[in-house]
């Protein structure tokens, strides 16, 4: 089987110029992902007058925006009934519909900057597989009035003949896409507008005002009235768990295949194991897998989990070539709630914290933050997320054995329930509270 390192969204990376020397902005933004791109592309549109300039320590799309699964959706990394005890009914409504918004917001500016990313807005398909899973998708789907409706295993199977599906659900709020090409258009997009973008420029010192860098012509710094720290999974210091999560990509399948798989609506796909896959049917007809399981920092981790996962769902897969394999980080708050602040009296901003959920959060949050800096009387200038704090994890080693011993109870949950068709009780429970 031939297996390749490579990332199948990565392209070569146009080299833009590093910075050398000092400079000046109003917005200096660390970090040029989908955050740190949408939190300029929004700037410029809410003030054109703005300058912003973006710092990029690799190149646009280094890191988890270029590296992901290619889901656009609008789920959040933390349940309604937790935000609504947080914040009030209310705000957890008003974030849930902003989360949903965000994808008709993408889709608007893909239009008007003429970014081709394979955008397919077919919603997602989750499966349940066991009882247990059945249970759960019952019950999720009654705490979701917001589109999702249930199938039998009989409707499930005409849109996607998985193996032993006993019932599903679809809800509209996702898309796929090809997340490389979607962070290289924005990039370009914010360009076009103005925005400066350095790559091969690493912040090294962000505090009020200034940015300090080092690159391979020397050092440089941008002196600026607001510093957006955009670096998610890569933001230092104690308050983002940085987890791993790998992808794996098929060689393109043939159409006798897709013939036996149905899939004709290209939803994405997910089961209801607690370490879940999501899985993509690519525009060039590939299947992406990522997920089932997230390693601690920069653990390595073996792909033939996915290859697994991928042929036990779909048994007309075993043989399949397995091209590609590729791994990166996302960042999870104490919480479980993503964040974005701004501290008017320093001008220091951060956003982050999306648990996986990137792809869409990204764009609201980089709302959210042009709000705040430009003072534009908005609805993403007071998102519950701006009032949230992220707390502090637990110091090393605790951190690490935590986070371990849930990954491993929350596997030991699936495998149980797999084998059983019972639930793992206790395992659950444990799990419930973190994941």
């Amino acid at each position: 089987m031939k297996i390749m390192m490579e990332n199948i969204w990565a392209a070569a990376p146009r080299r833009r110029p590093p910075l050398d020397g000092p400079a000046e902005a109003d917005v200096a933004v660390v970090g040029a992902g989908y955050t740190g791109l949408w939190a300029a592309y929004q700037l410029k549109r809410l003030d054109p007058s703005l300058e912003v300039v973006v710092l990029e320590a690799e190149h646009a799309g280094y890191g988890a925006s270029g590296r992901n699964g290619g889901w656009c959706s609008a789920e959040l990394p933390v349940d309604a009934a937790v935000l609504a005890r947080r914040h009030g009914r209310a705000a957890a409504e008003e974030m849930r519909r902003a989360a949903a918004a965000a994808l008709d917001g993408i889709e608007a500016v893909l239009r008007t900057e003429g970014i081709d990313c394979d955008w397919h807005r077919g919603g997602t398909l989750y499966l349940a597989r066991n009882r247990p899973q059945l249970r759960r998708l019952l019950a999720a789907a009654r705490s979701r009035p917001d589109g999702w409706s249930l199938l039998t295993a009989a409707q499930a199977r005409t849109r996607l003949r998985a193996e032993g599906v006993l019932g599903a659900a679809h809800t509209p709020h996702c898309a796929r896409l090809h997340p490389g090409k979607l962070v290289r258009g924005l990039a370009e997009a914010v360009e076009r507008l103005g925005v400066t973008v350095h790559e091969g420029t690493r912040a090294v010192e962000t505090r009020p005002g200034l940015v300090r860098t080092v690159s391979g012509d020397g050092e440089g710094s941008v002196r600026a009235r607001h510093v957006l720290v955009c670096t998610e999974g890569y933001t230092p210091g104690g308050r983002v768990l940085t987890l791993t999560s790998c992808v794996a990509a098929t060689e393109p399948l043939p159409a006798q295949v897709w013939a036996e798989l149905g899939w004709r609506g290209r939803e994405t796909v997910a089961d209801l194991s607690r370490l879940f896959p999501y899985i993509q049917r690519t525009a060039d007809d590939r299947i992406v897998i990522g997920g089932c399981g997230a390693g601690y920092g920069d653990a390595p981790y073996d792909h033939a989990v996915l290859r697994d996962r991928l042929v036990g769902m779909f048994p007309v897969l075993r043989g399949t070539a397995i091209t590609h394999r590729w791994s990166g980080v996302l960042g999870l708050h104490r919480r479980g709630e993503p964040s974005v602040r701004l501290d008017p009296a320093t001008g220091l901003g951060y956003a982050g914290g999306y648990g996986g959920d990137g792809v869409a959060l990204a764009y609201l949050a980089g709302a959210s933050l042009a709000a705040l800096v430009t003072g534009a009387d908005v609805p993403a200038a007071r998102l519950a997320w701006t009032r949230a704090r992220a707390g502090r994890w637990e110091p090393e080693p605790l951190r690490s054995l935590g986070v371990r011993a849930v990954l491993a109870c929350a596997a030991g949950a699936d495998r149980h329930e797999e084998r059983t068709g019972r639930p793992a009780l206790l395992r659950g429970a444990i799990c419930s509270l973190f994941i």
